[in-house]
């Protein structure tokens, strides 16, 4: 358990018609490409997000340049495994090692460049984090516990979240009203997104706290409490 051949659970609504692309790039990759090289061209590509965002505060219009960011890092950090597959290169151990351990790190730069960029406030941004990083770690407790690598929960995943920023990014360079700021009280001033954002947090611990109840549920009833028989 707790590698490449646990069983993957993808329940997205573009999960079929991703798959089906996936393989089809796959099989005309030049041979030189690797599942390595696509695992730090995703790195490369959560880099330049950071960038945009950070230039995006000079001229809102390098918000293009994250949003190119993000298919970057999609081609890169979904192809890589389906490369492997695909060729038959598959490496378990070390797959889900570098894979999912550079997960971590791109997922942190994704959501610093969304908090650098003047689209979310940088504390709302690290919000989302919290509750993204939650159902990392919820994930890879199951997969050693049940043999289960859960992609995706309900019908979003991480292809349906990079949309979500790329949709965001073009709606604040081209809509007057994604700039509007808020005073909720207390010197606090929200943007139009930063709300979007809230709610966006909200909802990941929410999928945290009901997978968490019903997961302890059923592992409750496989590892029963032992009745306590007074001194051994």
């Amino acid at each position: 358990m707790g590698k490449e051949t646990s069983r993957r659970i993808q329940t997205s609504i573009l999960n079929a018609g991703e798959k089906k692309l996936l393989i089809w790039l796959a099989r005309r990759q030049p041979r030189w490409m690797t599942s390595d090289t696509l695992t730090y061209l995703g790195v490369f590509g959560s880099l330049l997000f950071v960038v945009g965002g950070v230039l995006s505060n000079q001229c809102v219009e390098w918000l293009w340049l994250s949003s190119f960011g993000l298919f970057i890092h999609w081609y890169g950090d979904s192809l890589d495994g389906t490369l492997a597959r695909v060729r038959n290169t598959q490496r378990p151990v070390y797959g889900f090692f570098i894979d999912h351990t550079l997960d971590a790190i791109t997922t942190f730069f994704i959501f610093l460049g969304a908090g650098l960029s003047p689209v979310l406030r940088m504390d709302v941004s690290l919000l989302g984090l919290a509750g993204y990083l939650c159902l990392a770690i919820y994930t890879y407790v199951c997969t050693i516990l049940k043999g289960e690598f859960r992609l995706t929960y309900a019908a979003f995943g991480p292809t349906e979240f990079r949309l979500l920023l790329i949709l965001i990014n073009t709606v604040f360079i081209y809509a007057p009203w994604a700039k509007l700021r808020f005073d909720v009280g207390g010197g606090i001033i929200l943007g139009t997104f930063d709300f979007v954002g809230l709610g966006v947090a909200l909802i990941l611990f929410l999928i945290f706290l009901v997978q968490f109840l019903r997961d302890k549920r059923e592992l409750g009833t496989q590892d029963p409490l032992k009745p306590f028989d007074g001194e051994k």
